[in-house]
């Protein structure tokens, strides 16, 4: 079912990394950062930490490139994935599976860079012996929503129940959505493919119905765990089927890719096929014929094209709309704070209006009168706002609820609208907040730290202690924030352990060195002395 041969994948893995080499060299180029030549993953990483410092930021960064933040973020993530895959590599060795599709993904991110900033001029061109057909990745992309579609009807036999099950899920108006845009009475035929996804990928539907095709997968082992994996590679293959349905063919990047994604995401549910586990057979869903494709993507198109196409991400999980409308603690008390605030608001302002009605008979001044309109405002646009979920207030504000919008409210110190993100349950990470430490009077800085359970990047501390090191090594203080960081984050004994191996090293290094040796010693120390 794949077209590439697996004595090719040696050869194709060390094309890969020529072309990162080179466009390494011309991307740090952009960044005031001359290589005579590019090296491994580890050193390109290693220079655009280099160039982060010397720009100030990442947002720097990304502005050379002609990229925006969450772009930025997803081509240093693809770069940490192909360095974490591959810390070294000789010629000849032998190359994983996860090797090579760490490596075509960046180089895919790379063509996307190139679209993006036209000053690069790489070729990220693959030595394939001939271009795989297009008939080929439209088959594969069928029989991968056709499938998804069988597991979840597997999952779910009764189509009474079905519904139901959606209806709870996602809310009735998105199922009356569905229902209207199916055809032959599926309901799961209306749905957008980023939809389906989403249903087998969801934490909990994962669990409850899908792992024990894919837990045990060797072949989705590229992520920390299958379901994350799976995530990945439908996001992928969402951007892939939008291109097609475009008219636009893939890069025979991509067309390598889908070739490793559709069987790592097909293989397991064949495999139960074939064991008798599922009635879902990914091999009899790939034949299909040309008239079978062409019903297929016609009727794709006409969906696309009435709900103005498959813009939004795979996520991670559903936001169901009994989470979506229920309150949190805080919520419900400043609801209740509100509305007493608002009641007294009332009786003041009802208590002024009497006084100065009997004080004298003539008119109401017009400053009073203003007084009283602004106070009244406020009074109803605390109610307004205490009455409404956090999530709500975002979507009406025309704020997306992803992570991207939360580090962008963040990184530009909008405290409104990161608290919102923040009571409506979004998690946020360290590595959001390295550049901003140096800004003592940073409200939002001060508002994460109410949320510190919601924190969750797993090992924070070795990036945030190198990030202040740098910070100080080139004249900056140690202030209040970054110790409250540092002892919020960085106390366990591990990471202390760790400080104390470090500072000690310094101050050997510090005997019979020279000033820039004895500053680092005493960056350390001071380092160790917030968090021990």
């Amino acid at each position: 079912m794949t077209r590439s041969a697996q004595p090719m994948v040696r050869v194709n893995f060390e094309v890969c990394l020529g072309i990162i080499r080179q466009a390494a060299v011309e991307i740090l180029m952009l960044l005031n950062i001359h290589a005579a030549e590019g090296k491994d993953p580890r050193w390109f990483l290693e220079q655009l930490e280099v160039a982060r410092l010397n720009l100030g930021n990442w947002a720097a960064v990304a502005r050379r490139l002609n990229l925006n933040d969450a772009e930025m973020s997803q081509f240093t993530i693809q770069l940490r994935h192909l360095q974490q895959q591959v810390p070294g590599y000789e010629s000849g060795q032998d190359v994983s599976t996860n090797q090579m599709i760490a490596a075509l993904r960046f180089v895919s991110a790379l063509e996307q860079l190139k679209e993006k900033q036209p000053l690069l001029h790489y070729s990220t061109a693959l030595d394939t012996s001939t271009p795989a057909p297009e008939r080929e990745a439209r088959q594969q992309i069928r029989a991968l929503e056709l499938m998804i579609r069988g597991l979840i009807h597997r999952a779910w036999p009764d189509r009474s129940q079905l519904l139901h099950h959606l209806n709870t899920l996602f809310g009735a108006d998105k199922v009356r959505r569905w229902v209207k845009m199916s055809e032959n009475d599926d309901v799961l035929s209306g749905m957008l493919f980023s939809e389906l996804a989403l249903l087998l990928v969801d934490k909990k539907e994962y669990a409850r119905h899908y792992a024990s095709i894919f837990q045990s997968a060797a072949s989705l082992s590229f992520l920390i765990e299958p379901r994350k994996t799976l995530q990945a590679f439908l996001e992928d293959v969402r951007q892939y089927r939008n291109t097609l349905l475009s008219g636009q063919p893939l890069t025979p990047t991509q067309s390598t890719l889908l070739d490793s994604y559709f069987e790592d995401i097909s293989g397991p549910v064949q495999r139960a096929y074939n064991e008798g586990r599922t009635s879902v057979n990914p091999g009899a869903l790939l034949a299909a014929n040309e008239s079978e494709l062409a019903e297929f993507y016609d009727y794709a198109r006409q969906k696309n094209d009435l709900v103005g196409g498959d813009i939004f991400d795979v996520r991670s999980g559903i936001d169901r709309p009994e989470k979506m409308n229920a309150r949190s603690k805080e919520e419900r008390q400043q609801l209740i704070y509100g509305a007493l605030w608002g009641v007294v608001g009332i009786v003041v302002i009802t208590i002024a209006i009497g006084a100065l009605m009997i004080v004298s008979d003539v008119a109401t001044p017009p400053a009073p009168a203003a007084q009283k309109n602004i106070l009244s405002e406020e009074v109803d646009e605390q109610r307004y706002t205490s009455t409404r979920s956090a999530r709500d207030v975002l979507a009406s504000m025309g704020i997306r609820w992803d992570e991207n919008s939360l580090r962008s409210a963040i990184e530009r110190n909008d405290s409104k609208v990161a608290r919102l993100f923040l009571q409506g349950g979004m998690e946020w990470k360290v590595s959001w907040t390295e550049q901003l430490l140096a800004d003592e009077s940073n409200e939002t800085l001060n508002l994460l730290l109410n949320y510190r359970p919601q924190m969750n990047e797993l090992k924070p501390c070795r990036r945030m202690i190198a990030t202040i090191g740098h910070a100080m090594a080139q004249g900056e203080s140690l202030n209040a924030l970054r110790k409250q960081y540092l002892r919020a984050f960085c106390t366990t004994p591990a990471v202390v352990k760790r400080q104390k191996y470090e500072m000690e090293l310094a101050q050997q290094r510090e005997v019979g060195g020279g000033d820039i040796e004895k500053k680092w010693a005493g960056i350390q120390k001071a380092i160790y002395r917030v968090i021990e």
